[in-house]
């Protein structure tokens, strides 16, 4: 029997008053129901993550980088994951600079495993945060999933904790069944033999 992908959720924003943790509380429970998942949520308004980085970039210093204690929890989670989903707002037309630093502080832990994007914002739903993470990403060696999923004018488009379009939990089906495609087929891809490149 398969053991179920480790997914990671990442909340995105630690801005005051954001509403990143309402649409990733939605994003695991639809994992939950409709994906093959042990499912994770991480927080970046609880990992220390500096903006000053070691002179020696982590591709290089590998498991021995020095990162700060309080980042420990969060390194560990992303190792171990099989997949990540990312949830962010779009901030001047891109996205918040708590992801950047997470991405930074990390190399490894990206290297052959798939991400999907989960989006919100204005009229254009964070899709800018989202062009420039895949970007980001790719040069990581991460597989970024096609099917994204955004939410404009998530102000107006939520309630109780769910949007309130009911396409949305469809939209979310296809994202998830991509992502766990994924995630199995790297996974053992991964178990066969070493990535050749990146990491």
């Amino acid at each position: 029997m398969n053991p179920k992908n480790k997914l990671v959720i990442i909340v995105g924003s630690v801005r005051e008053g954001r509403f990143g943790p309402v649409v990733a509380a939605w994003v695991a429970e639809q994992a939950r129901t409709q994906g093959d998942f042990e499912v994770d949520v991480v927080d970046l308004a609880d990992a220390d993550l500096p903006l000053t980085l070691p002179a020696a970039p982590p591709k290089f210093a590998g498991e021995n980088y020095p990162r700060p204690e309080g980042m420990r929890d969060v390194t560990a989670k992303l190792a171990a994951a099989d997949a990540f989903v990312i949830v962010t707002p779009e901030y001047n037309h891109s996205y918040p600079a708590s992801l950047k630093a997470l991405i930074d502080w990390h190399f490894t832990q990206w290297t052959a495993k798939p991400v999907a994007f989960v989006s919100y914002g204005g009229a254009g739903g964070g899709r800018h945060a989202v062009l420039h993470l895949q970007n980001v990403l790719t040069e990581l060696h991460a597989v970024t999933i096609r099917d994204a999923l955004a939410f404009p004018n998530y102000f107006t488009a939520w309630q109780d904790g769910s949007p309130l379009d009911a396409a949305a939990e469809s939209y979310a089906k296809t994202l998830l069944v991509q992502l766990d495609w994924w995630a199995k087929a790297m996974r053992a891809a991964r178990a066969e033999a070493p990535y050749p490149g990146g990491a």
